[in-house]
């Protein structure tokens, strides 16, 4: 029988509504996500926030509302703004890197809603809200995000969001929950010293170098699954040879949640977004991944993994 691969909410549904918005959460778990996922960052006050960015500028008007707030690099830093001054943000689409234009032109106009920052507590009370409300449970999938920084500016941010998890009933491995993050040490250390039951995984970005064995034996020593970025898997298209990088994870006991998947973002190629599914899901066989789009996921994954009776 097939395993049925899991969904998660790639900052919500982020290609439909803005980014980490609470209205985007509530979207995509109407979507049929079994997964939301919350980036979380600090704030100067020490409140911990659903934001993919250490920095505001791309996708709020932080320029405009405190100009001359900036570092001396020219950027917005959330960790040198008070949770106040945070909420008076309005978030929008995300921007090219350089420049004013929207990073993905069809989606979600300016100006067309008013969205703010919600905090890591706000967003878990809103979750468990959905669930009791619709009777449908879904899962959460946070990250923290730059921890080693974050110690450098003078806050833990690893062992605060596990309290905060602690304390809206997330603690043991068969908990709705995986907690991720891109620094092996930071990992390592929440499982060692502070006791962490909860599924971890180990993310791996595009720019890593070739995932060993050896590599994947380490990781399964202190995390429950991988989370790759899509190209370290499979670059070159639908015919070209993948990586035996999850059939690798798979022997290590890993499981393998892949980003990102977005339908007006395809790896060269990939002609649709199903032939893309059809390649990670089916010939792959991927246990879950992150996707802009989790209408379209579910879908498809309810057509093809369908529920066991």
């Amino acid at each position: 029988m097939k395993v049925r691969p899991i969904v998660i909410a790639h900052r919500g549904a982020s290609g439909y509504l803005p980014e980490h918005t609470l209205a985007g959460k509530a979207l995509a778990f109407g979507m049929g996500a079994d997964y939301l996922e919350q980036d979380v960052v600090a704030t100067r006050d020490r409140q911990l926030i659903v934001f993919h960015d250490l920095t505001l500028e791309q996708v709020t008007d932080i320029a405009i509302r405190y100009p001359g707030r900036a570092r001396d690099d020219g950027r917005f830093y959330c960790i040198d703004f008070d949770l106040e001054e945070i909420r008076t943000l309005t978030v929008g689409e995300r921007r090219v890197s350089q420049g004013s234009g929207p990073r993905y032109p069809g989606r979600f106009p300016d100006g067309a809603g008013r969205f703010g920052i919600p905090t890591l507590e706000e967003e878990l009370r809103f979750v468990v809200g959905l669930i009791r409300s619709t009777g449908r449970n879904v899962g959460i999938y946070p990250e923290i995000k730059n921890p080693a920084w974050h110690r450098e500016e003078g806050i833990d941010i690893g062992p605060m969001v596990l309290e905060m998890l602690a304390k809206h009933g997330y603690v043991a491995p068969e908990h709705a929950a995986f907690v991720q993050c891109f620094e092996p040490p930071e990992l390592e250390r929440l499982r060692q010293d502070y006791g962490c039951r909860l599924r971890l995984v180990q993310l791996l970005d595009s720019h890593a170098d070739a995932v060993s064995v050896d590599d994947l034996a380490r990781i399964a020593g202190y995390a429950n699954a991988i989370g790759p970025s899509i190209n370290l898997i499979c670059s070159g298209g639908p015919n070209s040879t993948p990586s035996s990088l999850v059939s690798d994870a798979h022997a290590q006991g890993l499981a393998v949640h892949p980003y990102t998947f977005r339908k007006d973002d395809l790896p060269a190629g990939i002609r649709d977004f199903d032939a893309l599914l059809d390649l990670f899901l089916k010939r792959l066989a991927v246990d879950g991944l992150f996707t802009d789009f989790p209408d379209l996921a579910a879908h498809y994954v309810a057509r093809h993994f369908p529920a066991a009776l």
